[in-house]
């Protein structure tokens, strides 16, 4: 095992983690900017209208994203899985 094959795996275990997650910060990212702006707008200050609207946000990308999200999760362990056999010998 040599250190592009390392790197290799690596490499493609952090693009699929940000192909992964990317869709979910994204929404939340829009939705927390949105509730600012309203809040910042009318002038109240509550923590729960923050929290609360993100975390539906999320439960909704997650709803939408999910299957797509676990199938590819599950195609690139299966990825480094077949490879173990040509890192290790």
């Amino acid at each position: 095992m040599d250190s592009q094959q390392v790197l290799t795996i690596c490499r493609d275990g952090l693009l699929t983690l940000l192909t992964v997650c990317g869709p979910i910060v994204m929404v939340v990212l829009v939705v927390g900017l949105l509730v600012s702006i309203l809040q910042a707008a009318t002038q109240i200050n509550e923590t729960t209208l923050s929290f609360v609207p993100k975390l539906l946000a999320a439960f909704a990308t997650l709803g939408v994203a999910g299957p797509w999200m676990i199938s590819s999760l599950v195609d690139y362990i299966q990825r480094v899985l077949q490879s173990i056999p040509s890192v290790v010998g």
